[in-house]
């Protein structure tokens, strides 16, 4: 025996166990003690202001073009932007619009009907300095284009580069509006203007004005269509 004394137990303090500096169990979908999941990060993905991030609302609805699909479109279309008017008709995030003006459009002009949204364009515009090469329009898109068009003579000189990229149930529920949409601009457009339209396989490309001049491309989750002007090559073009 060593004389030593037995230390008491300790009774126990109530104190409850602090979960957050435990380790998450295996496979779980987050960590103690870390934020919630975000959005997904909307960035511009080339041109003057390729990695700049744009606000959006996370809202399923604007449904953003996915950052692949918008890079392989402006693959296909990027040689062509500079000096153009970009025209976004269903501008959602604004990505596309935007996106456009980086790679080198004049200008840019984006509608938005729904207003909390057209206000989160504002200041991506705002945020980007471009106020003065971007408007964005909190309207219908048809009624928008039926204004737009009855200017006439006084529509704009220069090439467009038009993006339509609507809700892809609108080519279902209101194909006849659609394809009046993209006719009739396509019909008023300048010279050298170019098309691009997004959908989904349920829509048939079959249906645009002219459909023979159109080259369809097929990714993963979309469908595009793209109308180029006639006889012209771009070295930054990539098939």
């Amino acid at each position: 025996m060593s004389g030593r004394k037995k230390r008491p137990e300790r009774e126990p303090t109530g104190r409850k166990r602090d979960k957050s500096r435990e380790a998450a169990p295996p496979g779980s979908e987050s960590t103690f003690g870390e934020p919630p999941p975000t959005r997904p990060v909307l960035r511009i993905v080339g041109g003057e202001f390729r990695g700049r991030q744009l606000l959006w609302s996370g809202d399923s609805m604007t449904r953003p073009m996915k950052d692949t699909v918008r890079e392989s479109v402006f693959n296909l279309v990027g040689g062509w932007m500079k000096g153009r008017m970009a025209i976004d008709l269903f501008a959602g995030s604004g990505a596309i619009g935007l996106e456009a003006v980086s790679r080198g459009a004049s200008s840019a002009i984006l509608i938005e009907r729904h207003f909390p949204t057209a206000e989160l364009i504002r200041k991506n515009v705002e945020a980007l300095g471009l106020g003065d090469r971007a408007s964005v329009v909190a309207s219908d898109t048809f009624f928008w284009a039926r204004r737009f068009l009855a200017s006439g003579s006084s529509l704009p000189a220069i090439p467009w580069a038009v993006f339509c990229s609507p809700p892809y149930e609108f080519y279902l529920s209101r194909t006849r509006e659609m394809i009046e949409l993209i006719s009739q601009l396509k019909t008023a457009s300048p010279p050298e203007s170019v098309f691009v339209v997004e959908s989904d396989f349920r829509f048939d490309p079959a249906l645009l004005p002219d459909a023979g001049e159109w080259r369809v491309k097929d990714y993963a989750i979309a469908r595009i269509s793209v109308k180029r002007p006639k006889g012209e090559n771009s070295p930054d073009v990539q098939e």
